[in-house]
């Protein structure tokens, strides 16, 4: 059996660039990657680790479609696990009770996305990815 690979943990920030100097102090003077998603008023900023990435996020402007999904408070907000397939893994996960947001499956920040509810029993925004051949890419 293959492990399941976590694919980034997503935390939104208030101020970017504090969140940078931040969290690249703790790393050891890691610089992120960054990035701007204009049409979804998202400036990301992610530091890759030996053993899981971490997404820095920032709202810019209304941000309307993002905050729908991801809501308004800052800290630590989802958890993404890297799937083969979207379609697949969203037939495989309906049963289990997980319901997707409206307007997913779609193009992310990472390849093809699809955010869940907020799951009742732990609290957490669950997210799926898939960047492997056949994957949308951003």
């Amino acid at each position: 059996m293959t492990l399941p690979r976590i694919d980034h943990i997503g935390i939104v920030v208030a101020d970017l660039d504090a969140a940078i100097a931040r969290f690249s102090a703790l790393l050891g003077g890691l610089a992120p990657q960054r990035r701007d998603l204009p049409e979804l008023e998202l400036r990301i900023a992610e530091f890759h680790t030996a053993n899981v990435a971490l997404e820095l996020i920032a709202y810019d402007g209304a941000a309307t479609f993002a905050r729908a999904v991801m809501g308004d408070e800052n800290g630590l907000n989802h958890l993404t696990v890297a799937v083969e397939g979207v379609d697949a893994a969203l037939e495989r996960l309906a049963p289990a009770g997980f319901r997707v947001q409206p307007g997913f499956p779609r193009r992310g920040a990472h390849g093809t996305v699809a955010f869940f509810e907020r799951d009742r029993a732990t609290g957490v925004l669950f997210e799926i990815c898939a960047h492997g051949p056949g994957a949308e890419q951003p």
